[in-house]
């Protein structure tokens, strides 16, 4: 039976880490994806207005997948593994490295915007099951320390994942040309190794409580492919009508916020290379060189993520957590407005901004989920965490569509616009987070809701 809060035994640290190592993975495939997807686009003969358009994937499939995925996961037992939410980090690990060893040998756009589909799926069926994971583990007492570890293993994964990206491989070691005709398919190889292996490890060692005996019931009922997803869209559209009023005020917060992460995301790399470096030609080596040291920077960013992460239980005690979010929203927009005011020649500037955002990203991964884990139902976690998530993926499909034919016809095309726009969105979320306080964020039980 699934446990009731009251019911769930503290976790030791160490299990508390193993639960969260397979986020660890999953950020590789984000991050070598964030590094290198716009520089591929524009190798193929991308116009820079037409990037986001070729961007649309992510935010497509998170938006048909993660919901889905979190209906599936919340109704899914396998007795004879015990296993809940663990098959969908395994089948998404495994479809998610068959892409990233594809990918950096894409031949034109469409194969690289195809392959791209194909990962994002992949990323979002093991990733969108990893929220529900947490709380389905972790009684309300750690549920903090469940999302702060996963902030921790993301910024570390994004260490790592950016580190990977920024060294020339094949320079530095010759012998892996013989495996990777460029560092570029050898940065692709090593972070698919590490997300499939990472996977493994929390599959491996995390057990999982099963389903309440409804959901157990519903199970062996058999429902055919059709009445599941009728069954699928009325919950759904029942849950969306019946948001908690905090959820509906952090969806305005999260709408803007992802718009600006998105800008950044799609444009920083192409940014640093064109107008911190200066390289005009994409296929140069000082593009390269551009494109390198832009993810040597997030590799900064990914280092205040952990840092700043293991403060954020201090500050929400000392300032609240809605003061905490949006101090740390303000500090992450300032640092992406402060992209195109950086001259050719001054790139170590950037480890600046990349600093602001890594404080911004620490909050944004765990933050608005601490509020949100304490106004759902527990037993329908995976698909409020499914509808939660919409809000992320819509005003990235938004900015897929306007950035091409609007925004970057109002930016001359200029990429470090597009990411100083980034920065305008967040402050612009951060200003909507006091609506937050005039609803109180309460810490109610199961029983009391």
């Amino acid at each position: 039976m699934e446990k009731l809060e009251k019911d769930k035994p503290d976790l030791s640290p160490w299990q508390i880490l193993n639960m969260s190592v397979g986020f660890f993975g999953i950020q590789h495939g984000f991050e070598i994806q964030f590094a290198r997807m716009s520089s591929i686009y524009e190798q193929l003969g991308a116009d820079p207005s037409t990037i986001p358009m070729l961007w649309l994937a992510a935010p497509m499939t998170g938006l048909i997948v993660q919901p889905i995925i979190g209906y599936m996961s919340d109704r899914t037992w396998i007795s004879p593994l015990k296993m809940r939410r663990r098959p969908y980090f395994m089948i998404g690990a495994i479809l998610a490295t068959i892409a990233l060893f594809l990918m950096p040998n894409s031949s034109s756009l469409w194969m690289a915007a195809g392959l791209l589909w194909v990962l994002d799926a992949s990323l979002n069926i093991s990733m969108e099951p990893f929220r529900a994971f947490v709380a389905d583990k972790t009684n309300e007492k750690q549920r903090s320390n469940g999302f702060a570890m996963q902030t921790l293993m993301i910024g570390l994964g994004t260490i790592l994942g950016n580190f990977i990206a920024s060294l020339d491989w094949v320079k530095q070691m010759p012998w892996m040309q013989k495996y990777c005709p460029t560092s570029m398919h050898a940065s692709f190889y090593i972070c698919a190794i590490i997300y499939i292996l990472s996977i493994i490890y929390t599959v491996v060692t995390t057990d999982e409580y099963p389903p309440d005996e409804k959901q157990l019931e519903e199970q062996k009922n058999s429902l055919t492919p059709i009445e599941s997803l009728k069954k699928w869209f009325k919950e759904t559209t029942e849950c969306f009508t019946k948001m908690p009023d905090v959820m509906k005020k952090l969806a305005w917060v999260q709408f803007f916020t992802w718009m600006g992460l998105y800008c950044f995301w799609i444009f920083y790399s192409v940014a640093v290379a064109r107008y911190v470096f200066g390289a005009a030609d994409p296929n140069s080596e000082l593009y390269q060189e551009g494109i390198r040291f832009g993810a040597h920077t997030m590799m900064i960013k990914g280092f205040a993520t952990p840092l700043f992460a293991l403060m954020i239980p201090w500050l929400t005690k000392k300032m609240g957590i809605v003061n905490t979010h949006a101090m740390s929203l303000i500090g992450c927009g300032l640092g992406f407005l402060a992209i195109p005011f950086i001259g050719v020649g001054h790139h170590q500037i950037l480890y600046i901004p990349m600093i602001l955002a890594g404080i911004g990203w620490a909050a944004i991964t765990s933050l608005p989920y601490i509020i949100l884990s304490d106004q759902i139902p527990k037993e329908k976690y995976g698909i409020y965490m499914g509808i939660f998530n919409m809000f992320i993926v819509i005003p990235e499909i938004l900015v897929s569509l306007g950035l091409s034919a609007v925004i970057m016809g109002m930016l001359n095309g200029n990429q470090a616009y597009a990411v100083g726009f980034g920065g305008v969105l967040l402050l612009i979320a951060a200003g909507i987070c006091p609506t937050l306080k005039k609803k109180a964020i309460s810490h109610e039980s199961v029983e009391e809701k």
